[in-house]
């Protein structure tokens, strides 16, 4: 039987989603304050910070070393990521209405931009 071809723009997708990943995960992880006053967001508390950016790293990292691997663990890591992102849409969304910040909408369009891109890998066949 033939397994599914991982399609090479999927690949690229992967790697730039490990990129974003790193570059806000690596600042919430060990700069949580500098981050989040860079992006007027409250730091009441950095713990939430740091596990997102431990979340980050994990789901990136996951990205990354799933590079070279075969369509059954693209297609498992693509319900990964179209869970987390929607689920981070929801949480975010929450968020804004509660805070009112713009910035906010900055992190929704990210996330957007990613589920739909995996979504799109998903149920495109």
């Amino acid at each position: 039987m033939f397994e599914k071809k991982v399609p090479k723009s999927l690949r690229v997708w992967f790697l730039i989603h490990f990129v974003v990943d790193i570059i806000f995960a690596i600042p919430l992880m060990f700069f949580p304050a500098w981050l989040l006053n860079l992006l007027t967001l409250p730091v009441d508390e950095t713990v939430t910070a740091r596990l997102v950016g431990a979340a980050l790293i994990g789901i990136g990292g996951a990205s990354f070393f799933a590079h070279k691997k075969g369509w059954e663990t693209y297609d498992i890591l693509l319900t990964l990521k179209i869970l987390w992102s929607v689920s981070a849409i929801v949480a975010l969304l929450i968020s804004f209405f509660v805070t009112m910040n713009p910035v906010i909408w900055l992190l929704i369009i990210i996330f957007g931009v990613f589920s739909g891109i995996w979504m799109y890998y998903k149920f495109r066949d």
